[in-house]
This record gives C-alpha cells, sequence and structure tokens, in this order.
C-alpha cells in the first residue's frame, strides 16, 4: 500500500517539475477542456447547492461498463451491491440505500431525465444497458426538494448524441474471463437540426459463481430535433431482455476459504431473474423567451418479470408512466442581484400485477412443486400514485459572488392492493381478503444553502430533508391478514458543508464534503410470533440513526507540450471516512426487544478510498490503475459479525487513435489482480443469519454471502468507429 502512494507521489512531482516550461495560456485552455468531469461535478454542485459526483465517457470507460460496480464504487461516498453477476444492484449513497433485502431502498434514479425508479420506489437496474452511458451524476443525501422522495440521494445516468456531424457506424467486442463476450453497433446520423442513434448491444457469461449466466440484449433509439429557434424535442425508446441466474448465498465460512459451491436450494430450482422491459420517454423544451422556458417529460415503463427464488416462484407486469415538468424564470432585481427559479411537479403512477407461489419445503424428485394456492399462494393488484410538487429559488448577489438558495416540495403517496384471489368460491379453503389501502400525509421538505463563490472555489453550506415512504409490500402483514397502519416515512435531515475548487493553475481539482444526516422513523424489518404457530416478518418504526462523516475527491491533471512523450498524466484519490451510528434503536427479533442504541450502521465501513492512476501518451497508448478499499463492515444490527475489510486492484492497458474517417480504442483489462477475496452482496441487519430449505449447508449455518470472483478474471476488446 505505502508503495503505491510513494509511486504516485514520486511521479507527480517528477512531471509537475518537468511541465513548469509549459505555463501558456493555450495550456491552461487544454488543461480545462481535459477535465470534463470537474467541469460538470461544478455545474451541477452549484446548480443543486449540495454535494454532486460525476463520471464521464473517460471514467466509466476505465473499467468495463457493464460491471457497473466498478465504476460507481470509485465515488467517494457510494456503495454498489450486485446480487447476481451482472444485475440486482443496490445503490448505497452514504451508507443508505441497503435496509431491505434485495431492491433498492430510498435512493432515486433516472435515465435522460426518466426516472428508472417507480411510483412504488422500486429501482430495478438489471435491464439498464450501461454501455452506452456517457454521463453519471450522483447527488448525495436527501434531495427531496427537485426530485421527491428519497433519503440517501439521486443517481442519473445519461446518454447523449454523437458529437461528430454525419453519419457514423460504432461497432464495440470484447471477450473474457467466465464466458465473456459483448457486441454493440450503433448507428448515428447528426446533421445541423437533429441527432439520432440506433444501437443493438448483445452481453452473455456463464458466469463465475455456479449457475450464475447472464444473457442480455438491448435495442434503443435516442433522437434530439431542433423544430425551431425556440423549440427541441427528444426522444428515448428502448425494448431490453434480461435475464440473471441467481446462485444463492454461502456460509461465511466458505467465502473467506474462498469455496464458492453455490446454494443448491437455489439451483436446483433454476433460481434467476427474466426481465423483458420497454422504456419510453418524450421532452419538449420550450423557450418562451430568454429568461423563461420549460421542459416537460411523459414517459412510460414495463417490466415483465419472472423471479424464481430459493422459496418462491413469482411473475409480475409492472407499468409505471407519469410526466415531469419544469419552468425556469431568470430575472434581473438589479444590476446587482439576479434570481433564477424554477417551478415543477413529478408525478407518476405504477400499476402492477403480481403473482407468487410458495415453493413446497425441501422436495429434490421435484423441486418446482408448489404449495396449494389456499395456504401459500398470492395474486395482488397494486396501485401506487406518488406526485411532487417543487420550487427551487437561486438569488445571487452579483457583487459578492453569493447566493442564497432556498427550495420546498410537497410529496405524497398513496397505494391500494386489491387481492385477486379473494372473491368468494375461486379459490377452495381462501377465506381471506388481503386488500388494502393507504395514504401518507404530504410531507413538506425544505433545502436551504449559501453558496459562495471565490474564484476558482466554491464553498456550499447546506439544509436539506428528505422522506422515504414505505411502500405498500412492507405496509401490511400478510401471515395475520392485518394492515400495518403504525408506520410512519422516515425522516431525514442533513446538513452538509461542500467545498469545491480548482488550484494550482486548474491542475489541481479537489471537493471536500463534511456532513451529517440525522434519520428518524427507521424502517426496519422484524420477525414476530404468530399467535397460531410459527413466525412471521413485519416492518416497523424501530428507532433513529445518526450518519456523520466526511468525503474527498482528489485528481492532478499534468498536460505537458507536444514534444513529450506524455500526453498526461493524472493521479486521483477519493476517500470516505464515516461514523454512523443507530440512536434510540430498538428492534423485536423472535419476540424479543433488543436495543441497539449506539451500534454501528450495518453494510458500512468505516473508511472506503480508491487510489487511481491514469496515463496517456501522445502516440495514443494508455493505461488506466484503480485500486479499491472497502473497510470492514458489520452485518447485524448487534455488531457481532464482522465482515473483514478488502481491497481490488485493476488494471487496463490500450491503444486509441482519432482521425477523420475512423477512432479506434484495442485494449486489454484485468480485475481483482491482488486475488483478494471479495463480495458482492451481504444480508444485513435483521436480515442476517438467513437460512434456506433444501440448501447444500447444515442446519443451522447462515448463509448470507455472495461472493464476487476470489481471483484475477480479464477481458479485452476493440471499439472501431467508421465516419462517412
Amino acid at each position: 500500500m505505502k508503495k503505491i502512494f510513494i509511486l504516485i507521489f514520486l511521479v507527480n512531482n517528477a512531471l509537475f517539475a518537468f511541465s513548469q516550461d509549459s505555463t501558456s495560456k493555450a495550456l491552461d485552455e487544454v488543461i480545462v477542456r481535459e477535465k470534463r468531469k470537474t467541469a460538470k461535478e461544478r455545474g451541477e454542485f452549484k446548480r443543486h447547492a449540495q454535494t454532486v459526483e460525476a463520471l464521464t465517457e473517460e471514467e466509466l470507460n476505465r473499467n468495463n461498463p457493464a460491471f457497473i460496480e466498478q465504476s460507481l464504487g470509485t465515488m467517494a461516498g457510494v456503495q454498489v451491491d450486485k446480487r447476481t453477476q451482472l444485475g440486482g444492484q443496490r445503490l448505497v449513497i452514504r451508507g443508505y440505500g441497503n435496509d431491505q433485502k434485495f431492491n433498492n431502498w430510498g435512493v432515486k434514479a433516472y435515465y435522460n431525465g426518466i426516472p428508472i425508479t417507480t411510483a412504488e420506489g422500486v429501482t430495478v437496474l438489471d435491464d439498464i444497458d450501461f454501455a452506452l452511458v456517457n454521463n453519471i451524476e450522483v447527488i448525495k443525501g436527501p434531495a427531496a426538494t427537485m426530485y421527491g422522495g428519497g433519503v440517501g440521494g439521486v443517481a442519473r445516468f445519461y446518454l447523449k448524441s454523437s458529437e461528430d456531424k454525419g453519419v457514423s457506424i460504432t461497432e464495440k467486442a470484447s471477450a473474457g474471463s467466465f464466458g465473456l463476450f459483448q457486441s454493440n453497433t450503433r448507428l448515428d446520423i447528426v446533421g445541423d437540426s437533429s441527432a439520432i442513434a440506433l444501437s443493438y448491444g448483445h452481453l452473455r457469461s456463464d458466469g463465475y459463481r455456479p449457475k450464475g449466466n447472464s444473457l442480455k440484449n438491448y435495442l434503443t433509439f435516442f433522437g434530439e430535433f431542433k423544430l425551431n429557434k425556440k423549440q427541441m424535442l427528444s426522444v428515448y425508446m428502448s425494448h431490453n431482455y434480461s435475464y440473471e441466474g441467481v446462485t444463492g448465498q454461502i456460509p461465511y465460512a466458505d467465502y473467506y476459504a474462498g469455496i464458492d459451491n453455490g446454494n443448491t436450494a437455489y439451483t436446483k430450482k433454476n433460481s434467476r431473474n427474466e426481465i423483458y422491459a420497454t422504456r419510453f420517454g418524450i421532452t419538449h423544451r420550450y423557450n418562451f423567451s430568454s429568461k423563461f422556458s420549460n421542459y416537460t417529460t411523459a414517459f412510460y415503463s414495463n417490466q415483465d418479470f419472472t423471479r424464481v427464488a430459493a422459496g418462491a416462484y413469482e411473475m409480475s407486469m409492472n407499468p409505471n408512466f407519469g410526466v415531469r415538468s419544469v419552468f425556469a424564470l431568470k430575472s434581473d432585481f438589479s444590476a446587482a442581484v439576479s434570481n433564477e427559479l424554477n417551478v415543477g411537479t413529478e408525478i407518476q403512477q405504477s400499476r402492477s400485477q403480481i403473482s407468487n407461489y410458495r415453493f413446497l419445503g425441501n422436495d429434490d424428485a421435484n423441486p418446482l412443486k408448489v404449495q396449494e394456492l389456499s395456504k401459500g399462494g398470492s395474486y395482488f393488484k397494486y396501485i401506487t400514485n406518488q406526485t411532487s410538487v417543487f420550487a427551487h429559488n437561486r438569488t445571487t448577489f452579483n457583487a459578492i459572488d453569493l447566493a442564497l438558495i432556498l427550495g420546498i416540495s410537497a410529496n405524497g403517496i398513496n397505494y391500494s392492493r386489491l387481492d385477486l384471489l379473494a372473491n368468494p368460491g375461486l379459490i377452495t379453503g381462501y377465506n381471506k381478503d388481503l386488500s388494502f389501502e393507504k395514504t401518507f400525509t404530504t410531507s413538506f421538505n425544505p433545502h436551504i444553502a449559501l453558496q459562495k463563490s471565490y474564484k476558482d472555489q466554491i464553498i456550499n453550506l447546506s439544509y436539506s430533508e428528505g422522506y422515504n415512504a414505505p411502500t405498500a409490500t412492507t405496509a401490511f402483514i400478510g401471515t395475520i391478514n392485518r394492515a400495518n397502519d403504525n408506520l410512519l416515512p422516515e425522516k431525514a435531515k442533513m446538513i452538509d458543508l461542500g467545498i469545491q475548487g480548482l488550484l494550482f493553475r486548474n491542475r489541481l481539482d479537489y471537493q471536500l464534503s463534511l456532513f451529517t444526516i440525522d434519520i428518524t422513523n427507521k424502517l426496519t424489518q422484524l420477525s414476530g410470533v404468530n399467535p397460531a404457530g410459527g413466525s412471521y416478518t413485519y416492518f416497523a418504526n424501530t428507532g433513529n440513526q445518526i450518519n456523520t462523516g466526511m468525503e474527498l475527491s482528489l485528481s492532478y491533471l499534468l498536460v505537458t507540450d507536444k514534444k513529450s512523450f506524455f500526453k498526461k498524466i493524472e493521479p486521483f484519490l477519493t476517500y470516505s471516512n464515516y461514523n454512523f451510528k443507530y440512536s434510540d434503536f430498538k428492534t423485536r427479533l423472535g419476540g424479543n426487544l433488543e436495543d441497539y442504541s449506539n451500534k454501528k450502521v450495518v453494510g458500512v465501513p468505516n473508511v472506503k478510498y480508491t487510489l487511481g492512476l491514469d496515463i496517456v501518451t501522445q502516440t495514443g497508448l494508455y493505461m488506466n490503475n484503480t485500486f479499491n478499499y472497502m473497510g470492514d463492515i458489520y452485518a447485524d444490527f448487534a455488531n457481532t459479525i464482522n465482515v473483514k475489510s478488502f481491497s481490488q486492484l485493476n488494471s487496463k492497458i490500450g491503444y486509441r487513435y482519432t482521425g477523420r474517417k475512423i477512432d479506434l480504442d484495442v485494449y486489454f483489462a484485468g480485475n481483482n489482480l491482488s486475488n483478494q477475496v471479495n463480495y458482492t452482496f451481504l444480508f444485513l441487519g435483521n436480515n442476517a443469519n438467513d437460512t434456506d430449505v433444501g440448501s447444500n449447508y447444515p442446519v443451522g449455518v447462515a448463509t448470507d454471502v455472495n461472493p464476487g470472483p476470489s481471483r484475477a478474471y480479464y477481458f479485452g476488446g476493440v471499439n472501431v468507429k467508421f465516419k462517412f
């Protein structure tokens, strides 16, 4: 570890000294142009008035874009769990997002301004073609003022048009370990008033776990059309297929020993997540004048989902549709004071229909046999409405370069569930009706910030609130046939001091954030004792959580003159240091009330960091090196299950050529070159100590770990763009 620091330090200082001869204005312009990530972050940091971090196409291509956990995981304050090789992703921002057993919780996601997160608050990323993503922005902490519900933050993914005018065809192909094969064919047609892109992507892999294979096919259309001087139209459409084999969890003893035989409770049922997904969005931008504008997006998506797990077989249709519209008004109160007001709304409705059948215990002769429908089945129709109305105002005092940002949002959610099996006489022995409906009181969430700019430095102090409402699934206790009427939405209050700037003639960019998030009414899955026998699970508000931390991102760009062999050398560091604890936190497990106050928050390390070094030569040769470290975490509320830290070293070498008629990129890369045992997903909190009937592990042995590849794995490829 020390050697890596020393190497970066020596290279950094030696080349800094060499570069002092190249101090022209032109060189500074080159530096600014090269640091697109920094320019994007500064713009979004100023606009949102809270900490934002961005990844451009260059950062995403440090690794395989399909391994989105490798890209997003380099950000300070961001973790990405995944349950399968290329799916089941769970975004964790500032320690928030891993409270549910599987899906994302309290973190929202968008693609080209279209919500990926449904009205139900569920975010499924399996069907997203990350190979097309050009830019990712993560807003850290509550961002309800502009994005509605959510405590952890917002992740925004973008696909953009080609920058090359005319017709171009791009072909990408790569192959690697575990039978990996990827291809992408893209056609771009770019003119003065329009740009369209049509893409087909294919990915398949045998997987690094037993029966952990993946198959994905993506068809995408994206178009931007300038209708006239005042109007712009953009259209996004995709139809995607995703298959992810689910291998199941293994015990910690096997995990640390590097043994992964899978979990037969899953593998003998051919467990999988299979999705046919359609997404559509159309955005209209209209400039009423130079100071008054509107953009409105209408969107629709549906995921036809088949999920086979160790204990259940589930099929669902999940249509989600809505509209997002924002009006922006710029005005000058005087020569010294300017103002920008954004007022908007986001309205969504989900209409899911879900059938679920429980497997009949451990029947190896017929592993897919299910229980009688009256005892172990459900068929529900959910209708969920979520509405957000918001205002975000920025007043700038130009003489002193000081801005006051005031925002507020009103957020509401209601849902109903219809039990489609409850009609009298439909199912013999089904003498219950699990239908219910629930409406939560409108939640008002403010955002207040002071932002001071001084030369190339921006200082931002903000206070934000957010909320996270229980889903329809958590608001009903099926075993005892009772609505969970006592549930309250989680509420978060964040104070965030962010400083972002450029030093040493724009070569060094930094971002430092100090924050505290006070989360009340924490929603936690508990277990209770059924009076009729057995146990059941339910959700409850169990107490409070305080997240206090520091996040730092540093990057130093060395651009030398054309006579040098090196075009640029850029070392970088992202660092997170956390002290996240529960306060006044009590949960009931198996009928016993347990107090976990002052215990550390599960699933979040005290320290997480990434060290990197990117090198590009004048000849087109390049090398990207990334070293990731994930500190120890606790998996259970009592802090008795300590999961050890791990690190991963990733490296990529290649040759890139950009010409008038052709662009070429040839590369070879390796991940986990340090051969470290690592995990990609853990069962946490009261979900820890999980066991599966019919697994290949002894009774009483907990299976809580989804391991990652414990040995180095490789991939290489060629990207070619023909420009006509």
